[in-house]
């Protein structure tokens, strides 16, 4: 399976959404910016898109919600043992109060994975995030700079959280 993002101003993202109705797209947004993401068999149909594979997954991705990606910087010579490690790890989520989805995602270029979370709304995700679960998983990763003798990882890992906004509840911009 492939997955793309892009971003843009909300409005133009919620066009190239519109457009392709038959796609699996998303758009959500935070105080910074506006992030579309794709997730299909074939090629996307964005223009200059960040590309990856989905190397694990569960659940549907749906257009509610709040969505964490937790960015991890991995060497090349860790690639491999991140993989088997992490999508082992990962698996405890699927019980987790209020989840709905998550995508374990290898970067086609660079070296950034991602674990895309999809939550029923942010209190789930903060209650998780007080989880034992949690802890396993993030306490493998550094969070500033690693040190010279971990060859795992190439920086500290970053989240970034977003709202996918719906016009019904007021939340997307008008």
């Amino acid at each position: 399976m492939n997955f793309y993002i892009t971003s843009g101003t909300y409005e133009f993202l919620e066009k190239i959404m519109n457009k392709y109705p038959q796609e699996t797209m998303i758009l959500m947004q935070n105080t910074q910016t506006s992030v579309l993401i794709h997730e299909t068999q074939k090629k996307s149909v964005f223009g200059s898109p960040r590309k990856y594979e989905v190397i694990s997954q569960s659940g549907e991705l749906e257009n509610k919600g709040m969505v964490n990606l937790f960015n991890i910087p991995i060497s090349d010579e860790g690639k491999p043992v991140f993989e088997f490690n992490f999508a082992k790890q990962i698996q405890s989520i699927k019980d987790a109060p209020g989840f709905i989805a998550y995508r374990f995602l290898k970067p086609k270029k660079g070296d950034t994975y991602i674990l895309l979370t999809l939550w029923t709304d942010e209190s789930y995700f903060k209650h998780w995030k007080g989880s034992n679960g949690y802890q396993t998983i993030i306490d493998s990763f550094p969070t500033e700079n690693p040190l010279s003798s971990n060859q795992l990882f190439n920086g500290g890992a970053y989240e970034t959280e977003y709202t996918i906004p719906s016009k019904e509840n007021n939340n997307a911009p008008q």
